[in-house]
């Protein structure tokens, strides 16, 4: 009996994991994975080789320090800590306008999906514009002008 149990779980086991390799759930990720790490490297060379420097060049020049590395207080390594906050805060400002757009491209495809649909005046289930009978209740309904 065990031993039949211990199978059946390794069975569902193993489709389980081919569905969630073959559904692409794992391709999506591993992508996101591959363009986040060079999308931090670009934002990492923005920060470090162009903003940083402008920013902070006249800091830096005071404080007789050649580059951003070497702008050290005591211990506290500021240039580099001020690189990071610069660092963080466009990839936040970048990650927030991508969600804005992608929650405005969400609302536009929602108000289309509206248009093309209507609800049963019997069972109140969201049914094709077009159709003569609810597939849920399968009510006659009016004819849509």
């Amino acid at each position: 009996m065990t031993m039949r149990s211990s199978r059946t779980a390794a069975t569902g086991f193993i489709k389980d994991f081919q569905d969630f390799v073959i559904k692409g759930n794992i391709f999506d990720l591993a992508i996101a994975v591959v363009m986040g790490g060079a999308f931090g490297k670009v934002v990492e060379s923005l920060i470090k080789d162009v903003i940083t420097p402008a920013i902070l060049e006249p800091v830096i020049k005071a404080s007789g320090a050649k580059d951003l590395e070497g702008w050290v207080v005591g211990a506290a390594k500021l240039g580099l800590f001020l690189s990071n906050i610069i660092t963080f805060l466009v990839v936040a400002l970048v990650i927030f306008m991508m969600v804005r757009a992608m929650a405005k491209f969400k609302r536009k495809e929602e108000k289309m999906d509206a248009a093309d649909t209507k609800e049963c005046s019997y069972c109140l289930s969201t049914i094709p514009i077009a159709a003569s009978k609810c597939g849920h209740c399968t009510s006659d309904l009016p004819p849509t002008m």
